[in-house]
């Protein structure tokens, strides 16, 4: 019996299907059921994004988690262009972001 679960993300279609570890989710966001049926105790969320039972679920059944999370980033170049047209305002039309693979 599983007690522990690793929270995912799932994009695509069955048949390409991608699959997103979640290591850094909003703790206070993360709702979680078993079978269908919310859960208010008996889990915890540890570092990383894994989701551990008090008693294991049910053997097939469904457990399902709906949270918010945080998407590490870091600029995409060295160097950031800014437009100082006017007194006290600036421009950064785009800032390019690359997402960071944990």
């Amino acid at each position: 019996m599983q007690l522990s679960f690793q929270l995912v993300k799932r994009y695509g279609d069955a048949g390409a299907e991608e699959v997103r570890r979640i290591s850094r989710p909003e703790p206070g966001s993360v709702r979680v059921s078993v079978a269908g049926v919310e859960l208010f105790d008996g889990w915890q969320l540890l570092a990383g994004g894994r989701l551990v039972f008090d008693e294991a679920p049910p053997i097939g059944a469904a457990v399902r988690a709906g949270y918010a999370f945080d998407v590490p980033v870091r600029f995409a170049s060295d160097r950031l262009d800014v437009s100082l047209s006017g007194v006290r305002s600036g421009e950064a039309p785009s800032v390019p972001l690359v997402e960071v693979r944990e």
